[in-house]
């Protein structure tokens, strides 16, 4: 019995510690996507200013323009939790389709992605 649990022992320690080292990954993603959110955040918010009344045509191009320069800064940290855990693909994804798609369409693919990011279960 002695000598079975001295050859368990080290597949125990093993287990145990793969087990902890793939929870810090998947914490240290959600991290990544938070930062990446708060990015996200700003960017939409100046996108919504750029689209109030009143406001000309060349400080509307403007904060679109900012707001772009701001939503791809997301990008490396989105980048950085899809590294981490696959499951934030979709994040980093529609954050790099806003080169090629207007912000305006990837509103709803934001807020959502990012509400998940926030949220207590931020499990893709």
């Amino acid at each position: 019995m002695a000598r079975l649990i001295r050859r368990l022992a080290p597949l125990v320690l093993i287990a145990t510690s793969a087990l902890a080292l793939s929870s810090c990954g998947t914490s240290g993603a959600v991290s990544q996507a938070r930062i990446a959110c708060r990015y996200v955040d700003r960017a939409l918010a100046i996108y919504r200013q750029s689209n109030e009344p009143g406001l000309s045509a060349s400080a509307s191009a403007n904060r679109q323009a900012r707001a772009l320069a701001i939503l791809l800064r997301a990008t490396p940290y989105a980048a950085s939790a899809t590294s981490s855990d696959g499951g934030w693909n979709p994040l980093m994804t529609t954050i790099n389709e806003a080169e090629r798609v207007p912000i305006v369409d990837l509103i709803p693919s934001l807020t959502h992605l990012c509400r998940i990011a926030q949220s207590s279960t931020p499990y893709l």
